[in-house]
């Protein structure tokens, strides 16, 4: 004897499609698009503004430009360097040698990241055995190694420094634009280069090395090899930025170029704007810049307000400012994650309806 009911509709079939994955959104095409064409309305900033106004910005870019290194070595791969202004320094006195041998200024900003990257691989066999606050102390150790080699070079100057005299030939004012074309030029290549770097498999294995080394390292991550490749790029940018600071300021002295106040830079900013984040390093360069704009003449009261906004970030904000509005707001202006999409079937949708 059935005791079922007769009178019910047919169970839905229910269809099952696979889910996807995006890395890309209209929404992110339109951000991509939005950065180029902010980057060319700065392009064209020389032909409509003095240089009063365009000096200022090569030391802006500068900054984000090493800040991002920073950011992609320790807020990535977990390598904190107080050592990065060594190929600041390697950089600037790159395209000074190279400007001896014939070489243009201008043109030699460009071989010095690649001179960089000829000293970090070497640098990184002798660096990555180190761990920790062992690291951080080492690479400092490093940068004023390279120091002391260019102080006894008496052909760069020795300890007083040299000026860079292959560019007195050329119009202050032209001069000027091309020196803030080529930062522009650099910054756009650092950020490209590392938005590009996080959104490839390097980028997901950047995460899992981030998230736990061991576990990374248990499911087949070359971590070495991954750290390594950042360690490169990191002084590949950091070095570019030496050359850009040797041309607009046309002369180098070795204590100036390789002072640790440059890794006290990069730290400050990246904390401040916000650690792990390519967003970060921006937020944390506009708001460096335009306390040292509008406070550099007041001695050691700037000192103790970058200490004390150091302190406070670290205590109430200790991600960074942009992490908290992007909790707060949703911000995301570079978006290096995935989108998984698991579309639901009409049937399903109507079967989750109550009749």
């Amino acid at each position: 004897m059935s005791t079922g009911r007769t009178d019910l509709p047919p169970a839905p079939v229910l269809t099952i499609r696979p889910a996807r994955v995006r890395r890309v959104s209209k929404a992110e095409l339109w951000k991509v698009a939005f950065f180029f064409a902010l980057v060319l309305v700065l392009a064209a900033l020389p032909f409509i503004a003095t240089v009063a106004a365009t000096g200022p910005l090569v030391t802006f870019f500068v900054l984000l430009t090493i800040s991002t290194m920073w950011n992609l070595l320790a807020g990535y791969a977990g390598l904190v360097s107080i050592g990065q202004q060594a190929y600041i320094g390697l950089g600037a006195y790159a395209v000074l040698q190279m400007s001896d041998w014939g070489i243009h200024p201008f043109a030699g900003v460009i071989l010095a990241a690649l001179v960089s990257v000829f000293f970090a691989l070497p640098t990184s066999w002798l660096a990555f055995r180190l761990r920790g606050d062992y690291f951080a102390v080492g690479t400092w150790v490093i940068a004023d190694v390279y120091r002391l080699v260019i102080v006894r070079n008496d052909a760069l100057g020795g300890g007083s420094g040299r000026s860079l005299t292959t560019l007195s030939d050329i119009d202050p004012i032209v001069r000027q634009a091309v020196v803030y074309w080529l930062a522009l030029g650099v910054t756009t290549l650092a950020l490209t280069a590392v938005y590009l770097l996080l959104r490839s498999r390097i980028g997901l294995s950047l995460t899992a090395i981030r998230d736990n080394e061991i576990g990374a390292r248990s499911v087949g991550i070359r971590v070495a090899r991954t750290k390594r490749i950042v360690y490169l790029t990191a002084a590949a940018g950091t070095g570019a930025a030496g050359g850009v600071l040797l041309v607009s300021q046309v002369g180098v002295n070795p204590d100036a170029i390789f002072s640790v106040q440059w890794s006290a830079y990069m730290i400050f900013i990246v904390l401040i704007g916000g650690i792990g984040s390519l967003e970060g390093p921006v937020l944390g360069t506009v708001i460096f810049f335009g306390l040292q704009q509008t406070l550099a003449g007041q001695g050691v009261w700037y000192l103790i307000l970058l200490g004390s906004i150091a302190v406070l970030a670290a205590v109430f904000a200790p991600r960074g400012l942009f992490a908290l509005a992007a909790e707060r707001f949703g911000l995301s202006l570079f978006a290096v994650g995935y989108w998984v999409e698991v579309p639901v079937s009409a049937e399903s949708r109507r079967s989750a309806t109550p009749e």
